[in-house]
């Protein structure tokens, strides 16, 4: 099935997090590119669960319905194990935050996808 064939609505929330894990890496990685040479210590802290969660509660009122849904299904997905290092209300926070964006990634919403990275951020 082509891509644009698909309904990301359709796919399971960890489906829409594993995509949407990758597409936020790269804009993070993208961002702090623009900004300049920086460590690579500088990434990791806006990748970790505590960071995401963090961009969960900023993100959630300025979603419209169906990304308030999508950021709750991957919130409360069954991810089956949690990082070692993460709390497992960040860790499911987090997996919601990547749940939406792999939405709106695989959505092709661009302008939305960068305006709440941006917000995010």
């Amino acid at each position: 099935m082509a891509p644009e064939e698909q309904n990301p609505k359709l796919l399971s929330p960890l489906t829409l997090a594993f995509v949407g894990d990758g597409v936020y890496e790269l804009l993070v990685r993208k961002r702090i590119v623009e900004a300049g040479s920086m460590p690579p210590k500088k990434l990791n802290a806006h990748k970790v669960a505590s960071a995401q969660a963090a961009v969960y509660d900023g993100l959630e009122p300025l979603l419209t319905e169906d990304e308030r849904d999508m950021l709750k299904r991957g919130r409360n997905a069954h991810t089956g194990s949690v990082p070692k290092n993460a709390q497992m209300a960040d860790y499911r926070k987090a997996t919601g935050v990547e749940a939406l964006f792999g939405f709106l990634y695989l959505k092709g919403d661009w302008e939305r996808l960068y305006f709440l990275f941006d917000k995010a951020m």
